[in-house]
Formats: C-alpha cells, sequence, structure tokens
C-alpha cells in the first residue's frame, strides 16, 4: 500500500518570464517498491529533489536532480544511485521517500 501527502512549500523564484512554484510530496512505500517508484519519478521531469528515509524518519540518501536535463541522460546519470537504492531496499520493509517537485507556470505574474 502506498500513502501520499502533497503540501506546497513557501518558495517561489521568479524567473524573467514565468513563475516557478515548488511543493513536496511524501510517498510512503515498501523497500521493493523504491527502485522502480525512483525511476518512474525521475521519468517524470519535474522532480528536482528525492530524500529516501526509513520508518524512522532518518535520511537514508538525498537525490538532488537537475533541471532541464534528459530523461534518458538522467537515468544513466542516477544509474549508480539506482544500484544503491536497490541494495537499500532489499533491507528495509517500510521506506519514506520526499519529493520536491518544481512547475513552471504559464502565464506571469501581473503587477
Amino acid at each position: 500500500m502506498t500513502e501520499q501527502t502533497t503540501e506546497p512549500l513557501k518558495e517561489e523564484t521568479a524567473t524573467t518570464e514565468k513563475e516557478t512554484s515548488t511543493w513536496k510530496e511524501e510517498l510512503e512505500l515498501k523497500g521493493s517498491e523504491l527502485v522502480d517508484r525512483v525511476k518512474e519519478l525521475i521519468e517524470e521531469g519535474n522532480v528536482r529533489h528525492l530524500i529516501i528515509r526509513n520508518a524512522d524518519n532518518r535520511i537514508l540518501l538525498q537525490v538532488p536532480l537537475t533541471a532541464g536535463v534528459a530523461v534518458g541522460s538522467a537515468l544513466t546519470i542516477v544509474a549508480p544511485v539506482l544500484a544503491a537504492l536497490g541494495a537499500m531496499a532489499a533491507l528495509l520493509v517500510r521506506v519514506k521517500i520526499e519529493v520536491i517537485r518544481e512547475k513552471k507556470d504559464q502565464d506571469p505574474p501581473a503587477g
């Protein structure tokens, strides 16, 4: 069973043309689902940071992801991380993933 919560972060970064909003999601899943779910998150393209925690909420791994990296090259870059996640997943029953996402709004703010 996967549990998910979403909350917006207070950070908003203005760019010259578009407003960027950032928010955080927390997923709780089985250790065996960890690698597949992380791959899915990377392929979505709007994930900027992943934090993997154990059931006691202790940080096991932090993975910053660069904006604008193509999906194929992103998976290549994080391949060693995915291998480490596979080894950790074998030892973990439950794991939490904190996902920091970013979305560029289409319209710039008025004013």
